[in-house]
């Protein structure tokens, strides 16, 4: 069995305000591209199909355009629902689409009912289960138990839709299983791009709770990466979405799964979408300097260390980099100050109140309010007897 795994596309999305459409539309072809090229019998694309609810019509057709190739090129699509999308309408046409062997779930109460899909090459079928973003105030009472909590966590969600596709994975011992899931597994590399699913750490999901499946197709972090061998992984982005992406090899993942279950896995690089650099110095150096040529067609962070910001700073950069996207003016010295002040700070600051009441005063710009400082003792106390469990 042959997979691709794809996810993230953000289909819509733009970058500093500009339209990544075109660029979306070649990330597009050259998926559909190596789909045809390998002979994949399946598609995987792990949420995040579109960057908000209710996407422009552009990026539909873009979508609708593309699961077409993919199905006229032989490959079965199994897309779901991330936390950008709107489960109701990705999914809307989901029981239509099967019958051209493209399904895109969004009903968590769907979860446990898999796709089957028998290889070209030949072969038994493999089960790949579709489950979409589980939000734990919306899914959790559709995964209610007998004494359930208030309130779920989402490794607690998760483990409950998991534990119903095990219901059905137990009826079918012998045959291989893919997961397709949209959620924040510990130990993943974030970026600035993806969207909190929630505050603190409290969105984690163990990877210990995707056992026994043979792979699994994760989406929603940016880079590419793996956190059980090649079996449990991230596809990534196939366009960078913010700067702190501007590192990432964008790519695609595809999977051979032999007769037993074992996978192997090549990560085909895109090689598409305008690159990304930052740049810092003075505004001299940076319109002048020819070491700098090679930005001129990338999307361009500048970090201007001037001491005043220069006039008209970003149209005389904008004539050396036409797509300049962000400025920021960071003096040097004044960065040493800044830093040699927060030091000074954390140092005569000593317990974990003062450090807190510290930061407040520097990120609010005035003295916490007795009410306010009070908060934050409780709050500190009560995570201190929480960490001495």
């Amino acid at each position: 069995m042959r997979l691709l795994h794809t996810s993230d596309w953000h289909l819509g999305r733009q970058f500093h305000g500009a339209s990544l459409l075109q660029e979306q539309a070649a990330a597009m072809d050259r998926i559909v591209a190596l789909a045809a090229e390998a002979e994949v019998d399946a598609v995987l694309i792990a949420g995040d199909l579109y960057d908000r609810a209710i996407p422009p019509a552009e990026a539909v057709q873009l979508f609708n355009d593309t699961l077409a190739r993919l199905s006229r090129a032989g490959a079965a699509v199994v897309a779901i629902a991330g936390n950008h999308d709107s489960h109701v309408r990705v999914s809307i046409y989901d029981p239509l689409l099967s019958a051209f062997g493209v399904t895109i779930r969004g009903d968590v109460r769907r979860a446990a009912e898999p796709v089957l899909v028998t290889p070209r090459r030949g072969g038994e079928p493999v089960a790949i289960y579709p489950l979409p973003y589980l939000e734990p105030s919306v899914d959790g009472p559709l995964l209610a138990e007998e004494g359930s909590p208030a309130r779920l966590s989402h490794q607690e969600v998760t483990r409950r839709a998991l534990a119903r596709i095990g219901h059905d994975r137990a009826s079918r011992p012998q045959q291989r299983s893919v997961l397709v899931a949209h959620t924040f597994v510990a130990g993943g590399e974030t970026s600035e791009s993806e969207r909190e699913l929630t505050v603190g750490n409290v969105d984690r999901v163990s990877v210990d709770t995707f056992a026994g499946f043979d792979y699994v197709a994760l989406g929603h972090l940016h880079g590419s990466q793996q956190l059980d061998g090649p079996r449990v992984a991230y596809s990534g982005t196939p366009l960078p979405y913010s700067f702190s992406e501007q590192h990432h090899s964008k790519s695609v993942r595809i999977i051979e799964l032999d007769a037993g279950g074992a996978a192997a896995v090549e990560i085909v690089p895109l090689g598409v979408g305008r690159p990304l650099r930052t740049l810092e110095g003075p505004i001299e150096a940076l319109c002048s300097d020819p070491c700098h040529d090679d930005a001129r067609h990338a999307w361009v962070r500048v970090i201007l260390t001037d001491d005043d910001l220069p006039l008209q700073a970003m149209a005389r950069l904008r004539q050396r980099f036409p797509h300049v996207a962000e400025l920021r003016h960071r003096p040097a010295e004044r960065v040493r100050a800044t830093l040699g002040e927060r030091q000074e700070q954390v140092r005569q600051a000593g317990s974990p109140l003062d450090l807190a009441l510290a930061f407040f005063s520097d990120q609010q710009g005035r003295r916490a309010e007795a009410a306010e400082a009070e908060l934050l003792r409780r709050a500190i106390e009560a995570a201190i007897r929480g960490g001495e469990r």
